[in-house]
């Protein structure tokens, strides 16, 4: 289970690494589709966590190579890709995200393909924010 994610300290503080990462993901030719504040939901309900972002991510081109195909759809469950930004309590700041090189490889076929790509294409703009 532990080689099915992926997880790397930051070279930046949490706001700058969402902010970096934001640049990063257009830069890259994906989409930012919504930011959720993790922390900011559960302080409404009374819990208290460290700062925590999950950034949900699209590029349209590899959704199509799925999505056009009525087969392949029932991995529609894992778009948009996701990536975490959190902070834990040695004040540091971590990036993760699914290890969908993993998961193609279990895949296989047209969507181990599609993943693959995306993994290529989301580990290449980290490289830019991870230690």
């Amino acid at each position: 289970m532990e080689n099915l994610f992926i997880e790397n300290q930051s070279k930046f503080d949490y706001e700058e690494t969402l902010q970096k990462l934001a640049t990063e993901i257009k830069a890259a030719g994906w989409g930012l589709k919504h930011t959720h504040d993790l922390q900011g939901m559960l302080k409404e309900k009374d819990f208290d966590v460290n700062a925590t972002s999950v950034l949900e991510i699209c590029k349209p081109p590899f959704a199509h190579e799925l999505l056009v195909n009525d087969e392949l759809k029932i991995y529609a469950s894992m778009m948009p890709c996701r990536i975490s930004v959190y902070n834990k309590e040695d004040d540091k700041t971590y990036i993760s995200r699914m290890n969908v090189e993993a998961f193609a490889a279990m895949i296989g076929g047209k969507v181990g393909s599609v993943m693959e790509k995306a993994y290529r294409d989301v580990e290449a703009f980290l490289v830019q924010i991870v230690k």
